[in-house]
């Protein structure tokens, strides 16, 4: 396994904030950020109140969140906002 990785607190926050949102898949936290989700999970569960952390879980499982590509619609190709990249500072594109 890889040695866990510092992120500053900015970093932090938009990785628990991309995995609470639905569309987001885990694949997308993995581009940016190189944390697979056995990582993701990891970070939730750390920085989440426990009720908190069972409740993102079950929403992930659930039919819902399309956390996974594999859940998701054959029609979207594409696995971020328009808006993505002045939200995180990226300058690489991901399309």
């Amino acid at each position: 396994m890889a040695k866990p990785k510092n992120f500053t607190l900015i970093q932090l926050d938009r990785i628990i904030e991309m995995a609470w949102e639905d569309r987001t898949p885990f694949e997308a936290i993995k581009l940016q950020f190189g944390l697979p989700e056995k990582e993701v999970i990891k970070v939730m569960r750390g920085n989440l109140k426990e009720s908190s952390f069972k409740r993102w879980r079950k929403r992930v499982h659930s039919g819902v969140s399309q956390k996974h590509l594999h859940k998701r619609s054959p029609e979207i190709s594409r696995f971020k906002c328009t808006r993505q990249r002045a939200i995180s500072g990226n300058k690489i594109s991901k399309r």
